[in-house]
């Protein structure tokens, strides 16, 4: 079943903070193997101009998804999670994530689209910090396939 087109603009509320820790950023960094000392060393990212270390760019992707949660939940769109793949992921950043921030996502349907049976959902993540300050953007597409019986 195609999901509901009148969602596109729907705004969810944002989400409450999320505290950056200089631990988690190091722990992701060295998940995804970047040994860039600004998100390890904190004289080094002061030396880059940063207040302490920051985060790599995709970190914000665990948060954002999270938010997006409240939009793959949502009982009324109707989306079928165990039928989804993740299809894109885009940030544009006004700065980079820092330790210490408490950031807030707010999550809006950007689109819907259907695609030979498959629905496809981007969702629009906006973050910012606890003083309102924009950091990030992030756009996630979902990609719900469709049943055996309903592909061409």
């Amino acid at each position: 079943m195609a999901l509901d087109q009148s969602f596109v603009g729907r705004t969810y509320p944002p989400t409450a903070p999320y505290e950056v820790g200089r631990e988690k950023i190091r722990e992701f960094a060295e998940a995804i193997g970047d040994a860039n000392s600004a998100y390890t060393d904190q004289e080094a990212a002061k030396a880059l101009g940063h207040p302490d270390v920051i985060a790599p760019p995709t970190f914000v992707f665990a948060i954002t998804f999270k938010a997006a949660g409240q939009v793959i939940e949502d009982p009324q769109l109707g989306l079928d999670y165990s039928r989804v793949v993740h299809g894109d992921q885009k940030f544009a950043y006004t700065r980079p994530v820092r330790a210490g921030d408490r950031l807030s996502v707010t999550s809006t349907i950007e689109a819907i689209k259907s695609l030979a049976g498959n629905d496809i959902l981007d969702i629009r993540g906006e973050v910012h910090d606890e003083t309102g300050e924009h950091v990030v953007t992030a756009w996630t597409k979902l990609v719900s396939r469709a049943p055996e019986e309903a592909r061409p």
